[in-house]
């Protein structure tokens, strides 16, 4: 007889505090790519994030922040702590559910336990939490500030919290814990919505519970009443008393001619009236399982209500306010993620399908004046029904998309997708790519942390490889032996306890594989999405703690020492999952994702205005500005948002430091709905021909007819007939604002010409509303770009950018025919060499993935050209002096060299500095030729592949024009000895 109870306990904090004390010693100093920025900046200053928001996440994340005590360098540390401690306590209650659930498997009766079921169980729990703590995707979420932690940590709460009530038999007393699993879910929603997708597997816990015998049809029950409550949830509850209240609002204020409000107000009155009188009526009736579910919802509707902070601080007007969700019609559509569009689940489109028409669909509502008005209607599009289907899993038609659809099917040029072929691409990519592939990165090994990376199997080992992939932290060897025990307990949970079997298994199906159906994702993702599925890899943890009481038992008639042996081979599979990801997930002396944001906005001159692209292009912007306080003068405006008339809004009025933005175009002219788009429609008279920007800004703000089209479904467009504007300069004012550097004076224009680029047919809202912006500003701020904001510009504004460092800025002056960039020579020369961070960058041993070596690519881009513009100008010592700096800042130890780095070589020559440039050749050519190798044996003709390829050619050309003849042939017979490895059928062109 042991006391059981005690031992658990301390056995189960004491693994909390191993996967704490990890945590912490491996945890972000600071901001991390991606998401990141974005949540700590919303928790610091109590913000609204992206859509759906995660208010309770914020929350959390606002009150760790206080632990920074006034230090804003430290607040991304705090939040990034609330992930650590949310992660450890998952990993806590993992324990605690692999102890309940081999406690069925052993025999063991509650206070009849004895000392060597004990220490076995004690081993299995914590040998499962212990592996989960350092697998790859849940240790990568742990220790940065994002959801999907604390997502964790309440779906391992709820699903602990089920079997905890499974063991009490007192009915009062279980139904105690149905509510507070109810609370905790409802809590949830405020941080992501991953963890209703446990309810299936809550539900056959219950019914297993609940009724001794078991039929097909039972379970079958049980499945649709969970399905159901998860559409509860997910469709009528969260969006769906929005909605309700919307239609309440819209009638009370616009019918009734009540104050705006009223209509929610009455609405939620009602509502909780009618809770309120259902339970009063349950319990009158003695209806234990009504009152009980009437509570339960009531306790989901608490937890849920942490969303009323999204609605307050919205109201409040913040520098990050997305989608602007002040109000009942507003906040409908942020928590419909309607800004991010729909995907076909059941039936709808394949890529390949052509709209046929368009017709208006619900009207979309606005807060007027005094009361809500119609500024818009959905669309609703009919797409070719010969080119839909059921279950549509190719629908997405752009061209990264299409071109993968076509390699993983085998689909020829303009050939039409069957029903076999999109099951085929379902089960190849998106269950096989982007599900089995990051299973297996958890349990078998990962090649490395480059994007698209294969898994390894027991025989891959590291002598053949690449140096750089010799090299990448992320390279992770485990033998299978996480994956070998998991399956061990996977068939003896299988064989002793069907029941729990399956409830278990239905957590795992429906947080894996389940999620990959629902979710439909594309086939190009901007990065892996492993992270999304680590409820399923949490199971699968599950079973490799209760292999331990398999090998366990098999070895228990040797006594003590059989349990410990199992124990103690066991041990290897926690063991070999630290070893080896612990240099891939510390994420100690790691800046640059700072320093790189740093970087962008002292790149800008003050007052300035800057146009960026993706996620990790502004929100590491986002949190330096709103939490370090960092250069809040510079307006980051994010293309795609600009699209919206909220965004708009927004630019329109003082933020932090950042003035106002001048437009001549009002509401009226950028509401959603009108001028989404203009149509490129070039009329037969003007081929050729440029337009006046500010006489065909003028036909818009007048509305003019001779611009209009109209569309199948009444609605208004408006046409560009003309594929150039002309922008008039008064160069003397130009001049007297001192802002054209003195090597550029001889390009100043006085009229500045802007074509359309090849292929567009539109230019979005957005993009009309920079035209009108440059007109309106007329040269008193500065306008910077971005190098992915440039690329996504439907008109071409090259000619008249001129790079100040990581920024470029638009001004009057042309580029010179023959001449590549335009370069501000005294202003990027100061901002690189004096005002850029590059913390950590030169530490070989810091977690450089490959987020960050992108990153370091585009600065060693931008010395380069700095470094080449100084050189041409014959201004060679300052030319070494920012090639020397890349060198130091960014070398080859822990940013492996790259296209970009060809350009060092190149500028070495040119300053004389042979010895130095033709090293760096030869070993470039090296470990280029290693990996285009490397690719060639895999199969994989890919981007990374075509990168090495072409830095082959780069170098080649490079020392021949350098003369030097023998290493350039070197290179030459590398080359050739490629192009003869090449299959006939290599998709790609050099």
């Amino acid at each position: 007889m042991t006391d059981f109870r005690k031992i658990n306990n301390l056995t189960g904090w004491s693994v909390f505090f191993i996967s704490l004390i990890a945590y912490i010693f491996t945890v972000e100093q600071t901001a991390s790519f991606w998401d990141c920025g974005e949540f700590i900046a919303i928790a610091y200053k109590l913000e609204v994030s992206h859509p759906p928001g995660a208010p309770l996440f914020m929350l959390i994340g606002r009150l760790f922040s206080f632990l920074s005590f006034g230090d804003v360098t430290r607040v991304a540390f705090w939040v990034n702590m609330a992930s650590v401690l949310a992660s450890a306590f998952t990993i806590l209650f993992l324990f605690w559910t692999i102890v309940m659930a081999g406690r069925k498997l052993i025999g063991m009766k509650m206070g009849e336990e004895n000392s060597l079921q004990t220490i076995l169980l004690m081993g299995a729990g914590a040998i499962g939490a212990l592996s989960f703590a350092f697998t790859d995707s849940f240790w990568f979420s742990a220790v940065e500030g994002e959801v999907y932690a604390m997502s964790s940590f309440f779906t391992a709460f709820v699903f602990w919290a089920m079997l905890k009530w499974e063991l009490v038999e007192d009915e009062s007393k279980a139904n105690k814990w149905l509510i507070l699993i109810a609370y905790m879910m409802g809590l949830s929603i405020g941080v992501h919505l991953l963890g209703l997708v446990t309810l299936p597997a809550l539900g056959l816990i219950y019914y297993f519970k609940k009724y001794e015998k078991v039929t097909k049809w039972g379970v079958l029950a049980t499945l649709a009443l969970s399905g159901f409550f998860i559409i509860l949830i997910n469709n009528m509850i969260i969006p769906g008393l929005p909605s309700l209240a919307g239609k309440f609002e819209i009638t009370f204020v616009n019918t009734f001619g009540l104050p705006f409000g009223s209509g929610a107000l009455f609405m939620t009155a009602a509502f909780i009236g009618g809770l309120v009188w259902a339970i009063r009526y349950s319990i009158k009736k003695e209806l234990v399982n009504l009152n009980t579910t009437l509570i339960a919802l009531t306790f989901v509707l608490i937890g849920y209500a942490s969303y009323g902070v999204i609605l307050v601080r919205s109201k409040a007007n913040p520098p990050i306010d997305q989608n602007n969700p002040e109000n009942v019609m507003t906040f409908v559509s942020y928590l419909l993620r309607e800004q991010y569009g729909d995907r076909p689940l059941l039936y709808g489109r394949y890529f390949t399908a052509d709209q046929i028409s368009t017709d208006r669909g619900k009207p979309v509502y606005s807060k007027g004046e005094d009361k809500y008005e119609i500024t818009d209607y959905k669309v609703n599009v009919e797409y070719d029904p010969t080119h839909e289907t059921i279950f549509p899993r190719m629908w997405r038609n752009t061209p990264g998309d299409v071109q993968r659809y076509r390699e993983v099917t085998g689909l020829r040029p303009n050939e039409k997708p069957s029903f076999i072929d999109n099951m085929a691409f379902m089960f190849k990519w998106q269950i096989g790519h982007m599900y089995m592939r990051y299973f297996m990165f958890n349990f078998a090994g990962r090649e490395s942390d480059i994007q698209n990376a294969d898994w390894l199997g027991p025989l891959d080992g590291n002598s053949d490889l690449p140096q750089i992939l010799k090299e990448n932290k992320g390279r992770n060897q485990y033998y299978m032996i996480p994956l070998i025990l998991g399956l061990i307990g996977f068939f003896f949970q299988f064989n002793r306890d069907v029941r729990g079997f399956s409830a278990t298994l239905m957590f795992f199906l429906l947080t894996g594989v389940g999620l990959v159906l629902y979710l439909n994702s594309p086939a190009v993702e901007p990065r892996e999405r492993d992270y999304i599925y680590a409820g399923s890899y949490y199971v699968f943890a599950i079973w490799i703690g209760l292999s331990v009481l398999a090998i366990g038992k098999t070895l228990m008639k040797r006594g003590k020492a059989g349990v410990y042996g199992a124990i103690a081979v066991c041990l290897l599979c926690p063991y070999i999952l630290v070893s080896q990801n612990w240099d891939d997930h510390d994420r100690s002396n790691r800046y640059f994702s700072v320093d790189s944001a740093r970087n962008f906005l002292a790149s800008c001159a003050p007052n300035a205005i800057l146009f960026t692209g993706g996620d990790n292009d502004t929100f590491p912007l986002w949190y330096v500005q709103e939490v370090e306080g960092f250069r809040t003068d510079v307006r980051v405006v994010v293309l795609s948002y600009y699209n919206t008339d909220w965004y708009i809004d927004q630019t329109a009025m003082k933020m932090n430091d950042s003035d106002p933005f001048p437009y001549s175009l009002t509401i009226d002219h950028y509401r959603n709905g009108t001028n989404d788009y203009l149509l490129v429609q070039e009329e037969p008279q003007y081929v050729g021909q440029a337009a006046s920007l500010s006489q065909y800004l003028d036909l818009i703000r007048k509305e003019s007819p001779y611009i209009a089209l109209e569309t199948p479904s009444g609605a208004r467009l408006n046409k560009v007939p003309v594929r150039a504007f002309t922008v008039d300069i008064d160069t003397a004012a130009v001049k007297a604002k001192g802002i054209i550097p003195k090597n550029l004076e001889d390009n100043l224009v006085s009229t500045m010409y802007i074509p359309l680029k090849q292929g567009t047919n539109f230019i979005e809202k957005g993009q009309m509303m920079i035209l009108d912006l440059i007109l309106e500003n007329n040269w008193e701020r500065p306008i910077y770009f971005n190098y992915t904001s440039i690329s996504a510009l439907n008109f071409d504004l090259s000619p008249y950018l001129v790079q100040e460092g990581m920024t470029s800025r638009l001004l009057p002056v042309q580029m010179a025919p023959g001449q590549i960039d335009q370069v501000n020579l005294d202003v990027m020369y100061d901002n690189v060499m004096n005002k850029f961070a590059w913390r950590g960058m030169d530490d070989p041993d810091a977690n450089l993935n490959e987020d960050y070596r992108q990153f370091a690519q585009n600065h060693r881009s931008i010395l380069t050209t700095l470094a080449d513009a100084l050189i041409e100008e014959g201004d060679s010592i300052r030319g070494k002096e920012v090639l020397d700096l890349g060198m130091k800042v960014l070398p080859r130890e822990s940013i492996p060299y790259d296209i970009t780095s060809v350009g060092f070589v190149q500028a070495y020559f040119n300053l004389g500095e042979d010895e130095i440039a033709l090293k760096m050749a030869m070993q470039m050519a090296k470990e280029f030729d290693e990996m285009v190798t490397y690719h060639q044996e895999k199969g994989r003709y890919d981007l990374d592949f075509q990168r090495y390829y072409r830095s082959l050619l780069g170098l080649e050309q490079v020392l021949r024009r350098a003369g030097k003849t023998e290493e350039a042939d070197q290179v030459r017979q590398k080359l050739e000895a490629q192009m003869i490895r090449m299959p006939d059928t290599n998709p790609t062109n050099f």
